[in-house]
């Protein structure tokens, strides 16, 4: 049976020009979905999945997202002093406990690929998990925790995957199927945004992973790929022939929050859900005429 998944990387040193200005002086994902800022719901993700080591790869700038999981000493006062403890909870409950969290810096952008490397010597040899935190999903079971019940049926690597149009292939990792029964897709092989007319499949790669240790052997190559960056996916490739490669589709709604229209529409869907303000959201939300 293959090892339980304990750790799990989050790639957070990208800069967000997406969203410039509002993240010239915060993290993108430190960007609020409703209440709550979209590297948390990553992290609370992880802990549903039984993740207990919890890796960030940040850059210049990312202070806020240490501060972030932390305690906050004199806010937390003040709260249990108005007798708000219903606060102190939404502040405090869902922090990884002292010592599971740990940071490394990503010195220059060379891309995904690089990131994950810069997480080796914590990682070390057992296999780990990769949340970008721009991909939210809405679903009923965390998406990593159903992937980390496939994994216990296959090993290897498993990727979230979903179907997307042709002439979309050039934004994703695209899978070369071997075989799939609608669930979960057997690959040979994977292609870094390819043309739609040599794309060999339209199943993408969005962003979550759980990636055996063998990965880092060819990211430590330093190998350049699409766009003149060290991409994760070329090394997942060159480990096909000694690690099994499969393909989950998930349950669930997927947001691009690294685009302000998916950010949008995931502050909807979310506020939505929520008993608490899901009724006045979809009252506030009449008034707009379409």
């Amino acid at each position: 049976m293959p090892r339980r998944v304990r750790k799990a990387v989050f790639p957070v040193g990208g800069m967000g020009t997406r969203f410039l200005p509002a993240t010239k002086a915060m993290p993108k994902e430190m960007l609020p979905v409703v209440d709550k800022p979209l590297i948390q719901y990553a992290v609370e993700e992880a802990m549903a999945a039984g993740i207990e080591h919890f890796i960030f790869v940040t850059g210049r700038g990312k202070n806020a997202i240490e501060d972030h999981f932390d305690h906050a000493p004199d806010l937390e006062r003040t709260l249990k002093e108005r007798g708000k403890f219903d606060l102190v909870e939404a502040v405090t409950s869902w922090m990884p406990k002292s010592g599971r969290v740990s940071y490394t810096r990503q010195q220059e952008p060379l891309g995904l690929g690089h990131a994950v490397l810069c997480a080796r010597d914590l990682v070390e040899r057992e296999p780990f998990a990769v949340l970008l935190p721009d991909d939210l999903i809405l679903s009923k079971v965390p998406v990593l925790k159903q992937m980390a019940s496939v994994h216990t049926e296959v090993g290897g690597h498993v990727v979230a995957v979903s179907d997307v149009p042709r002439e979309h292939t050039k934004r994703y990792g695209i899978l070369d199927v071997e075989n799939d029964n609608g669930r979960i897709a057997k690959a040979r092989g994977l292609v870094e945004k390819p043309d739609p007319e040599v794309a060999p499949s339209t199943l993408s790669i969005i962003g979550r992973y759980i990636l055996h240790p063998d990965v880092f052997d060819y990211l430590d190559k330093m190998e350049r790929g699409a766009g003149g960056e060290i991409q994760l996916t070329d090394a997942i490739a060159q480990t096909l022939g000694t690690v099994p490669f499969h393909g989950m589709r998930f349950e669930g709604k997927r947001f691009d929050c690294g685009d302000k229209v998916g950010w949008l529409e995931a502050n909807v869907a979310f506020a939505l859900e929520r008993d608490d303000i899901g009724g006045a959201v979809r009252e506030a939300l009449r008034q707009f005429k379409f």
